[in-house]
């Protein structure tokens, strides 16, 4: 469930956090090494202030989880205490994804305006508001706007944390901690799933604002993106940020005079408007950002998510067992794939990822073929729930999580908030076409559904292979510079 401005900048503050061994025993050529790979005098204390700060802003993406999942476990309870319809309650599942779009349209401009963290502060509020709509609502009125609020605050988190840990991070660690945005998020998802068959939908609904109040209080204690403040013209702010994050020791000059030379550019280019986009200058970057996200979203990961069930049953596996086993698998491979991220690279993980989503599809694709013919009727079941882990490991290897890390990184500072928005709602919308259309599809046609989505992956790897830069080990200017050319 997958941003322009130039978080690719934040990422350049990650130069100075490279971390190569620094081979030399005398003081002095240890400081000139440092300062050679632009910063590498990261002490303890400033990788501490990264973890601490990257660990505030996934709580962020845990919340996110937890209101994807909620609607999954909760449907019964809703619908027989509320008396709500089977359409009343599609209305409640639906209506957070239109509240995403709406948050996802605002928020590049809020992020812009208010900061990364005013953001984060502001969409927290809006869940917590939410949640406990949901939590003493009497009806369906105060349901919907209590999902509607949660999802507003979804749709600004999906920006916004992936762009402040871009720009905190060090560019050696970047990939992998911008990968736990997505690794919480399907912890979030698990959790609820699991969580939500033990207690009641009002005490879930609870259990959700937790991690907006760590957040919130979190958000006291770290610092403010300093590629956000240099931007903002925060100069004192700025330099007490970047200080903050690679400690006290560290030489941050370098690093200071590249960003503000990098912002001095920006100054003489025009304030972008959503037209801008489509300059032949940030056409490699748009493509790249939108079609990730298509790819990610049209492969059907959201018709698989939120059915599970329905696909096991339907195939005559246990339908709890199924979805057990499916939560479980998500979070220890989307950690693995946030280990790999800056070993492996963006590429190799996004290659494996969509050639899994396409085995994955072709076996439920034969599974229901074999169903609907009547061939081999015992082994549908396995072949399904074979097809079903398949698909969502690799989707958590890679399409999950690669395409917001790669939305974080090549995306120039001018254009980054119209550029995320637009790449937002873009995810969004794709979430939404694919979890309205996948039980029509699947009524025309079980098998068929899947063979569609496993052309759709079969698409994502020429894509891959043909417009898809690897990024890994390279700040955020020199990304830019290689794909936004006047």
């Amino acid at each position: 469930m997958t941003i322009t401005e130039e978080v690719e900048n934040s990422n350049s503050g990650q130069h100075e956090s490279i971390t190569e061994p620094l081979i030399g025993q005398r003081k002095i050529s240890i400081r000139k090494e440092a300062h050679q790979l632009e910063g590498n005098d990261n002490g303890g204390g400033s990788m501490f202030m990264v973890f601490l700060s990257t660990f505030v802003a996934v709580c962020g993406s845990f919340e996110f989880g937890t209101c994807v999942g909620f609607s999954a476990p909760t449907q019964s309870g809703i619908t027989s205490d509320l008396g709500l319809s089977l359409s009343e309650y599609s209305v409640f599942g639906s209506i957070g994804n239109i509240g995403a779009m709406v948050g996802a349209i605002t928020s590049g401009k809020v992020s812009d305006y208010i900061g990364r963290k005013g953001a984060m502060r502001m969409s927290s509020i809006f869940c917590v508001v939410g949640w406990l709509a949901v939590c003493f609502s009497k009806g369906a009125v105060t349901l919907d706007i209590g999902r509607l609020c949660t999802g507003y605050g979804m749709g600004v988190l999906s920006y916004v944390v992936p762009i402040f840990i871009a720009e905190i991070a060090p560019k050696h660690l970047r990939g992998g901690l911008a990968t736990l945005n997505q690794l919480m998020i399907v912890t979030g998802v698990s959790f609820t799933f699991i969580i939500g068959t033990l207690v009641s939908w009002r005490t879930l609904a609870l259990i959700g604002v937790l991690p907006c109040c760590i957040l919130l209080f979190g958000l006291l204690v770290i610092p403010e993106s300093p590629r956000w403040l240099a931007k903002a013209g925060h100069q004192k702010e700025f330099e007490l940020s970047l200080r903050k994050l690679r400690g006290k020791d560290a030489d941050i000059s370098q690093e200071m005079a590249e960003i503000q030379d990098y912002l001095q550019t920006l100054e003489h280019l025009p304030k972008a408007q959503i037209l801008d986009l489509f300059q032949r200058r940030y056409l490699v970057s748009l493509i790249v950002g939108v079609g990730l996200m298509v790819f990610q979203q049209f492969g059907g990961i959201n018709g698989i998510c939120f059915y599970v069930s329905h696909i096991f049953e339907s195939a005559g596996f246990p339908s709890a067992l199924g979805t057990v086993i499916y939560a479980c698998i998500q979070v220890p491979i989307t950690g693995l794939g946030a280990l790999l991220m800056d070993k492996a690279g963006r590429r190799p993980l996004l290659f494996v990822s969509a050639s899994g989503l396409l085995a994955g599809c072709l076996l439920l694709a034969t599974s229901f073929y074999m169903q609907a013919h009547e061939m081999f009727l015992e082994a549908v079941p396995t072949l399904a729930l074979t097809g079903v882990l398949a698909y969502v490991g690799a989707f958590s290897m890679g399409m999950g999580a690669v395409p917001w890390v790669i939305m974080s990184e090549v995306f120039p500072l001018n254009i980054k908030g119209t550029a995320g928005s637009f790449v937002t709602l873009v995810n969004w919308f794709g979430s939404w076409v694919v979890s309205f259309t996948f039980n029509f599809l699947m009524s025309w046609s079980s098998y068929g559904t899947f063979l569609l989505y496993a052309a759709v992956n079969l698409l994502a790897i020429l894509f891959i292979a043909k417009m898809v830069p690897e990024t890994k080990g390279r700040t955020l200017e020199e990304i830019q510079a290689s794909m936004n050319r006047s």
